[in-house]
């Protein structure tokens, strides 16, 4: 309770700090239009429809206006009106009028106001600006937003703030968005040349290049590896369709705004796959099937396309076209419970086997519109929080927040900064079964529908990839790492014997290059910690001629005088247990 209790406070502070920053924006330009100003996590932000477009030397202005408000100690104060008098108080602020308007007939209209300052709120808010810190908040960005996030609406000018009950709170969180910074995947993408976004070939879709490809393959050579010793079999499937195969899917009725337009040949429309899941169902019905058949779990690294708004698409994180690490499983029902189990099982040892250890689990349940038997439903519920149970996972339930045609768990992870992310997902489907009458025969000879269950480890490789990226800040683990090591000779006199030990090291399944440019050996060893490379070798006259290396750790840690041999199983080890150095 008293956590809860926290939040609450803070929640008062920021939106209390938000009426604060509206009343020091109406001083700045009395003629601006106020509309919505809420608390938010971690601050807050007001709308405002103002003379003139606000650049960031604003912010300080509004800022020591804002001071001096906090200064004066003033209450807040609540008051419930009629709407004829908000009418009144309200007759020059066009948005207010309108969200005065959509308040239903039998609310209440409360006003709050500080000093001078009044706006339609529910509230709530601090007893004072007392309660509020000059020295525990900051002005953080301006922003476009459409009115009520309409394209069609009026463009507003977004201020977002954010506020705590401390100065030392805000230094922590202002740390924590430096250390955010550090980690951004486009920033350490570009830095680490890892891949690239091209609006002009195309938005949203990504271009990896040779160093990114190499973290992509080790992590696909992984996933199939895996995949392969759980007992699952890999399909490849078409990138398009004809629109049949949609229709029947359910994806042109409850998804057509996601998928792109339409190609026409042979007087048939054929679509980009937004979803794998249609052609394994195809792969499934080209056969008779059997209960002795089953389970199936075909595993697919499918590549889809989906339509996302140019505002939504971020980096790594939101893109259009991106690979789905994704399988089908068809079973019995008498197979569900086991196979939950093992889904989830084996889901936990591929998010550990990435450095993941903070995982919770969220359980959505049957929404109000639903297809599929009620019994169905229930029984595969509880076959997912068995199996969230069995796994001593802590867990949520999502009331009625699963799909329309299944429950599903989420599993989301915590990052080394603590941010989570939402990446496996294991989903029951009672409805493309009977969209494309699926069947397999019993032992009792009778034709039954299959269970299907969607399941995803990693969500997609790029969005992973991203995370990846954000959760090592680019220092990936040696398993990994694009380049595990770089050989780096004292002098142009042992570029030779460096060739010698570099084709040596690959021989033994490493990435690895020998650095034999012109720069002298500190500036190596400079470029190649900025690379982020795990290990360099450096090699000189003794090590030549003792078969020895010299080996300097990224983390600035070196050994002198190393075997080479001993060398090459240490690394071995490392990268076969999957270990951070």
């Amino acid at each position: 309770m008293a956590k809860e209790d926290a939040g609450e406070k803070l929640s008062k502070i920021r939106h209390s700090m938000a009426h604060v920053m509206a009343e020091a924006v109406l001083q700045m330009f009395p003629t601006a239009q106020i509309t919505i100003g809420p608390a938010i996590d971690n601050g807050f932000y007001y709308d405002f429809d103002l003379p003139r477009q606000l650049v960031n030397e604003d912010l300080e202005e509004i800022t020591t206006r804002m001071k001096a408000i906090i200064a004066e100690g003033k209450p807040f104060v609540r008051r419930v009106v009629s709407r004829a008098e908000a009418r009144k108080q309200f007759a020059d602020q066009t948005y207010k009028l309108e969200l005065l308007e959509a308040i239903p007939e039998d609310e209440e209209v409360s006003l709050y106001s500080q000093g001078g300052f009044t706006d339609l709120c529910r509230g709530p808010h601090v007893e004072s600006t007392k309660e509020l810190k000059a020295d525990a908040f900051k002005l953080m960005s301006i922003a476009g937003a459409y009115w009520r996030g309409k394209e069609t609406n009026p463009m507003l000018t977004r201020i977002y703030g954010t506020a705590w009950e401390n100065a030392k709170d805000l230094r922590l969180y202002l740390q924590h968005l430096e250390d955010v910074e550090k980690r951004d995947h486009r920033k350490l993408g570009k830095e680490l040349d890892l891949f690239s976004l091209h609006e002009e070939a195309g938005p949203g879709l990504v271009y990896w290049h040779p160093m990114g490809a190499r973290i992509r393959q080790a992590i696909e050579n992984f996933w199939r590896s895996e995949h392969y010793a759980n007992g699952y079999e890999m399909v490849y499937t078409p990138h398009l369709g004809r629109s049949w195969l949609w229709e029947t899917s359910g994806h042109l009725g409850f998804y057509k705004e996601g998928m792109y337009p339409p190609m026409e040949m042979d007087k048939s429309d054929y679509y980009v796959k937004p979803m794998n899941c249609p052609f394994h169902i195809m792969i499934y019905k080209n056969s008779k099937r059997s209960y002795r058949d089953l389970p199936f779990r075909w595993a697919e690294l499918g590549t889809v396309y989906r339509y996302e708004k140019a505002g939504a698409m971020h980096g790594l994180m939101r893109v259009r076209g991106f690979t789905q690490d994704d399988a089908h499983l068809f079973v019995t029902p008498d197979q569900m419970n086991d196979e939950i189990l093992e889904v989830l099982r084996f889901s936990l040892h591929m998010l550990h086997a990435f450095g993941f250890t903070e995982i919770n689990a969220y359980l959505s349940t049957k929404p109000e519109k639903s297809v599929g038997d009620p019994a169905r439903w229930a029984d595969a519920t509880e076959a997912l929080r068995k199996a969230i149970v069995a796994e001593g996972l802590s867990y949520e339930i999502d009331e009625g927040g699963g799909a329309f045609y299944g429950p599903k768990i989420d599993l989301k992870i915590k990052d080394a900064i603590g941010r989570e992310w939402q990446l496996s997902t294991v989903q029951f489907d009672f409805n493309e079964p009977e969209r494309f009458d699926m069947t397999f025969v019993d032992k009792d000879g009778v034709e039954k529908r299959p269970y299907m269950i969607h399941r995803a480890l990693l969500g997609s490789i790029e969005r992973f990839f991203g995370v990846l990226i954000e959760h090592y800040a680019g220092a990936f683990p040696p398993w990994l790492s694009p380049e595990q090591i770089k050989v780096i000779p004292v002098g142009e006199t042992f570029f030779d014997y460096a060739k010698e030990l570099e084709g040596r090291l690959r021989k033994e399944g490493f990435r690895v290059s020998a650095d034999l440019g012109d720069d002298r050996m500190n500036a190596k060893i400079r470029n190649a910690q900025q690379q982020k490379i795990p290990y360099m070798v450096i090699i000189g006259e003794r090590e030549a001629q003792n078969d020895q290396v010299s080996v300097r750790l990224r983390t600035g840690k070196q050994e002198n005088g190393l075997s080479t041999q001993a060398f090459i199983d240490m690394v071995k080890q490392k990268v076969e247990s999957k270990q951070q150095l």
